[in-house]
């Protein structure tokens, strides 16, 4: 970083515009930065920090301090502008901070928001070019260029030599706070913090674990009841050693006691079954007994019934005979009964038909009937002409009414086609500028789409930029997990290497044999054979670390490439995002987002326009179609008048000819006439064919009366109503017989029931006593059920206990790798917390992390801490308990005249002050380095030089001078008058009543 040039305006006690030229108070490599007391010299470097940061160093940030200058006009702006050079890129930063301005309208002040300006100068044409007005963006740019926070860069560019003069007299507390602010190693903290809630989370899992197997302990123990030889329940508490194997060793005792109360409910169920088996055959047979001797006795009632009933069966037996006969005399019964029924149909039907006949067709015959309805069809037939000429009538004036109807239509097509063609050029002049506008439209769609498209896939980019930056971060932590896993892995394994070659002695003395000769020294003869210590690591352990060393560093190549292909992708999307190679990672998604949507609104809104263009092209086509076709309608319609004039004539003409005709017709009505004759005709055809249906059913019915007397005679009846009344139904024939098989099947029931040998037998013994059989058999039924229910009480118990059991057995096996896991992470949490007595030194992770950063800050501070005290103090960091305080961040100077080390707090004032500027400046070094080695052209170095003697004055002058190597400058801020007369270039800051100046003095000499 190199600062060219810095504008204040209205800020601190700068009240107007004042310049500082860095350029030229770099070419001197040291320049002197001096002034009175309050003359603003420290505020020269606070502008310089709020330029990059956007606020000032340390505690004058606060609200109680404004930056605005009180010498400085309402009118003039608080203003800082910075010209400088960063990462090999031309910046210049203008900040404005929230200050008071007269308002625009009216009297008093407002408050104006701060305001921030990026641009960057572009070497190819000379310009300058905005990057940035976000604050957010350029302190995110300015930050990333840098590589340091405000913090940092406040210890390392400015260099305030009181915080360091503290810092060396400090204690280890203070310095861990500010190392830790330095070097950000919160993340250790976190770490810290991180393994004490995986401890305290393992452990109350641990004890949950416990409770869980206590209270399945206490379950088993209500499962197994209340016995005489119950045992207790395992006396311990969630957490103690040993508790799972004492909860299982109790539940195998309880099961087992278990076991053998079921085994002896088993033989108590068994010997109550067989009780029971016993009693229920016992009832069987009495109850077999009473059935036989009541199956007799009803079977005496049953034969008794039968002989009472046996006149009444042989009369069904004669009337079913008789019902047998007349079933001969039932076809022709049927049948006479069938033609009967038409005779009697046949003279309603001609009844009827002879109704609207004249009275003297009422008896008149077929013949008769017919040879009238014959004459009335010759007449009908003479009407043929005169219905023609009827027919015709009605269709004139159906003719006529039609040619009304057209010419109303063409009236009014004429109006709606006069009306519609008078709008006309209206109508044309509005389609056509629709037509236009669409086309405007489609115009803009094309180049809105143009613009659509890049926007969306920097949209796309900004997405994949943000979220390969998330993938950035955890590859980064991937690798540093990867690099601390290889280090120790290769700690482990050079460890394990030395300690094989120290007892390889012993390994080679394993493979001597005697008479051979040493694979060393060529001797056959081993009088002492070296042993192995205890502790000595062979070389399958040494394979298997380095094994696993190899793994590591592979593991720990393949993070950084994917580290690499990560960046990679991020600068492309941010190339992507940004193509002109403007600074920062670019407009945020959000932005991107909306401009987008506005893009796609404006799109979509004139793609709706334009796509109405061929709807308005297709509109104003059908409407001059339209105009076409009205106008054509128009000329048809006046020719359809002229025609429809002839056609009128000719209809009167034929329709005089037609009266005429029709004139010479009875009645007037041809249709009515011939309705007439036709009603006529259909009365005496109908009646005709009923006088011929009763001569015929008459003839049949005689025929169907003497087939059923001949059939009554032959079946042995007297007369055919006789044969009728002993005829059977299907339902009296179905009832005679049921009752006919009942008694059939009745009677050899009985027969064979009192014919059985069994039955006869039981009639003849004792009555049968079920009663008592069964009360017998309940009671052993009771017995067995108790037994049976105690057997099933003890499966249950000793299932609920095999559960349960199993149950713990299961939380045993859950819980062993969560102990396993407490237990590891109890020790990782004891050693990074510096409470476990694996750590000799009580040291936190923090704290180890600092003292090594400390031990390099030491090791660059000593350089020029040499050279500043002519070769006498170094400085050594020392990991040192002080106390009952914890090891790891002490500070040692090492005085070479007495070969003593001792603490920096016994260094006097001159001392103290070259050591705390070459610790300073190896600070400054380190975080530099930590930063990813950002070059930093411009120091600032802030008092402390009163304090030196003449000697060692001007041996850190040199030290100071040489930091100028590589084009490197260095500003000294101090009011000591020697160091005007030792630095020729100088920037003065003069106090005025009216607001400080600065004034560059000392540039003649280099040729300004």
């Amino acid at each position: 970083m190199r600062l060219h040039r810095l504008g204040i305006t209205a800020f601190g006690p700068f009240a107007t515009s004042q310049s500082v030229d860095f350029d030229t108070l770099s070419s001197a490599g040291l320049f002197l930065l001096h002034g009175p007391t309050g003359a603003g010299k420290t505020s020269v470097l606070d502008a310089v920090c709020f330029a990059l940061y956007g606020a000032v160093p340390g505690a004058r940030q606060s609200p109680g301090t404004p930056l605005r200058s009180d010498h400085a006009p309402p009118g003039t702006p608080t203003e800082v502008v910075l010209d400088l050079t960063v990462a090999g890129r031309r910046l210049e930063i203008t900040r404005r901070p929230a200050q008071p301005r007269p308002k625009k309208r009216g009297g008093g002040l407002t408050t104006e928001k701060a305001q921030s300006w990026l641009r960057e100068y572009d070497a190819a044409d000379g310009t300058w070019k905005a990057l940035s007005r976000s604050h957010q963006e350029i302190g995110e740019e300015i930050t990333q260029l840098l590589g340091m926070s405000r913090d940092q860069f406040c210890q390392v560019v400015l260099l305030p030599q009181g915080d360091f003069a503290r810092f060396l007299r400090s204690d280890a507390e203070a310095r861990g706070r500010l190392l830790g602010r330095l070097f950000d190693t919160r993340r250790f903290a976190a770490v810290e913090e991180r393994l004490a809630d995986l401890r305290r989370t393992a452990e109350q899992q641990v004890k949950d674990g416990d409770e869980r197997l206590l209270a399945l302990a206490h379950r088993m123990a209500q499962e197994a009841g209340d016995t005489p030889d119950r045992l207790p329940v395992p006396d311990a508490r969630p957490g103690d050693p040993g508790l799972a194997g004492d909860v299982l060793t109790w539940a195998a005792v309880a099961r087992s006691a278990a076991r053998e109360a079921l085994d002896t409910a088993a033989c108590a169920l068994a010997a109550a079954e067989e009780r029971h088996t016993a009693a229920r055959r016992a009832l069987d047979a009495e109850r077999e007994l009473a059935e036989r001797q009541r199956r007799y006795e009803d079977a005496r009632r049953r034969a008794a019934a039968l002989d009472a009933r046996r006149a009444e069966h042989q009369e069904w037996q004669a009337r079913m005979e008789r019902g047998r006969k007349a079933e001969r005399v039932a076809g022709p019964l049927a049948l006479r009964d069938d033609v009967e029924r038409e005779n009697h149909a046949a003279h309603r039907a001609r009844e009827r038909a002879v109704a609207g006949l004249p009275p003297d067709l009422a008896d008149a015959g077929a013949a008769r009937l017919t040879a009238l309805a014959g004459t009335l069809r010759e007449e009908l037939g003479g009407l043929d002409t005169a219905r023609r000429a009827e027919q015709r009538r009605a269709e004139l004036a159906r003719e006529r009414a039609g040619l009304d109807r057209q010419a109303h239509a063409d009236d009014a097509a004429l109006q709606d086609a006069d009306t519609w063609l008078a709008g006309w050029e209206s109508t044309r002049r509005a389609l056509q500028e629709r037509v236009e506008a669409a086309q405007e439209a489609a115009t803009c769609a094309e180049h809105l789409a143009g613009r659509l498209e890049p926007a969306r896939r920097r949209l796309a980019a900004a997405r994949r930029r943000d979220a390969l930056a998330q993938d950035e971060t955890a590859a980064a932590t991937r690798l540093a997990d990867a690099r601390e896993r290889a280090n120790t892995a290769h700690e482990t394994w050079l460890d394990l290497r030395e300690r094989r070659l120290r007892g390889i002695a012993a390994e080679l003395a394993a493979a001597l044999a005697d008479g051979e000769p040493c694979a060393v020294c060529g001797s056959a003869d081993h009088p002492r054979p070296a042993t192995a210590d205890t502790g000595h690591v062979d070389r399958a352990t040494e394979d298997a670390a380095y094994a696993a060393h190899t793994r590591a560093d592979e593991a720990r190549a393949a993070a950084e490439r994917e580290l690499a292909v990560v960046q990679e992708a991020l600068a492309a999307a941010r190339h992507e995002v940004t193509p002109d190679g403007a600074a920062g990672t670019g407009p945020a998604v959000g932005d991107l987002a909306a401009e987008v949507a506005r893009l796609e609104e404006a799109h979509t809104e004139a793609r709706a326009l334009a796509g109405g263009a061929h709807a308005a092209r297709e509109e104003l086509g059908r409407a001059e179609e339209e105009q076409r076709r009205r106008l054509e309608v128009r000329r048809q319609a006046e020719r359809r008048a002229a025609a429809r004039t002839s056609q009128r004539e000719a209809l009167d003409r034929e329709q005089s000819a037609v009266d005429a005709a029709l004139a010479r017709v009875p009645g007037g009505s041809v249709t009515a006439h011939a309705a007439s004759l036709e009603h006529r005709i259909a009365r005496l055809t109908e009646a005709a064919d009923a006088v011929r249906a009763v001569e015929d059913t008459a003839r049949r019915l005689k025929e169907a009366d003497d087939r059923l007397a001949d059939a009554a005679f032959r079946a042995g009846f007297d007369t055919p109503a006789a044969a009728a009344a002993a005829l059977l139904d299907d339902a009296a024939h179905r009832d005679l017989q049921r009752r006919l098989d009942a008694w059939q099947a009745e009677a050899a029931a009985v027969a064979d029931r009192l014919a059985e040998p069994d039955t006869r037998a039981a009639a003849g013994r004792p009555p049968a006593d079920p009663a008592a059989a069964g009360a017998a058999r309940d009671a052993a039924e009771r017995a067995a059920r108790a037994a049976d229910a105690a057997l099933a009480g003890h499966r249950e118990r000793c299932a609920g206990l095999d559960r349960l059991s199993r149950q713990a057995a299961a939380e045993v096996r859950r819980l062993g790798p969560l102990r396993a896991a407490y237990e590891r992470v109890a020790r990782l949490a004891g050693l990074t917390a510096g409470t476990s007595a694996d750590n000799e030194r009580k040291m936190r992770l923090e704290s180890y992390v600092l003292a090594a950063r400390l031990e390099q800050v030491a090791a660059a501070a000593t350089a020029r801490l040499a050279r500043m005290s002519s070769g006498r103090y170094t400085l050594v960091h020392s990991d040192a308990r002080a106390g009952g305080k914890r090891a790891g961040l002490g500070l040692h100077v090492v005085d070479a005249w007495t070969g003593r080390e001792r603490d920096t707090a016994t260094l006097s004032g001159g001392e103290t002050f070259f050591a705390s500027l070459a610790l300073a400046l190896g600070l400054a070094d380190v975080v530099t380095e930590e930063a990813g080695g950002v070059r930093l052209d411009t120091l600032f170095i802030d008092e402390g030089f009163g304090s030196l003697d003449d000697q060692t004055l001007d041996e850190v002058l040199d030290v100071l001078d040489s930091l100028r190597e590589r084009d490197r400058s260095v500003g000294i801020v101090s009011h000591v008058g020697d160091l005007r007369r030792r630095v020729p270039v100088q920037l003065e800051v003069v106090k005025e009543r009216g607001g400080s100046a600065v004034r560059l003095r000392g540039a003649e000499a280099l040729g300004g």
